[in-house]
C-alpha cells in the first residue's frame, strides 16, 4: 500500500477533528504513525529505498487538537454589527495562496458566495500544498492576506457574512 500527498493529508485532517492520541498504519514496505497531544503535531513515513523520502514532517500545529476546527468556526457571534462575520483562519503555519497556481483564477473573491466544505485558499508549508475549507456558508466580505504572504497558526484569512 502505497499513499499519495492528498490521501495523508486527508488522513491528518481526519486524525486532528478526531481527536485521536495516535494512528497507526503499517503494511509490508510502507509505515505511517500520526500521533496528536499537547505537542506539534510531526508526521513520518517510511517508504522502501526506491524513493529518497524518507520522513515528511507535517507543519507543527501548536494546540490544534485542543480546538477542533468545527469549534473555531461556531465561536459565538458578537452583538455589534461590525463583528456580524464569522472569519476562516489558518490551520497551520506556512505560505497562503488565493489560487493553485499562478496561472488558476483565485479560489474565492470578495463578494462570492461560499458553502462549507469549498476550498477557499491553499497553505504550504514544507511543501505539502494543504486545501483550506471554509467552515461555514455564507458571502466573502474580505480576504485578510496578501497571495504568497507567511501566516500564521490560527490567523484570520477571510472574512465572511453568514447572513
Amino acid at each position: 500500500m502505497s499513499m499519495d500527498i492528498k490521501q495523508i493529508q486527508d488522513l491528518i485532517k481526519f486524525v486532528a477533528k478526531s481527536g485521536v492520541n495516535e494512528v497507526s498504519i503499517e503494511e509490508k514496505d510502507f509505515k505511517i504513525t500520526i500521533k496528536t497531544n499537547q505537542e506539534p503535531t510531526y508526521v513520518t513515513a517510511t517508504v522502501p529505498t526506491v524513493a529518497p523520502v524518507a520522513s515528511i514532517p507535517s507543519p507543527s500545529i501548536p494546540q490544534a487538537n485542543n480546538l477542533p476546527v468545527q469549534e473555531i468556526a461556531n465561536q459565538t457571534k458578537p452583538t455589534d454589527d461590525s463583528s456580524k462575520y464569522i472569519t476562516i483562519k489558518s490551520p497551520m503555519i506556512g505560505t497562503f495562496y488565493r489560487s493553485s497556481s499562478p496561472d488558476k483564477p483565485a479560489f474565492v473573491n470578495v463578494g462570492d458566495e461560499v458553502k462549507a466544505g469549498q476550498v477557499v485558499c491553499i497553505v504550504e508549508a514544507m511543501k505539502l500544498f494543504n486545501e483550506i475549507e471554509s467552515d461555514v456558508s455564507g458571502k466573502i466580505v474580505k480576504v485578510l492576506i496578501d497571495n504568497a504572504q507567511p501566516v500564521e497558526y490560527d490567523q484570520p484569512l477571510f472574512l465572511v457574512d453568514p447572513s
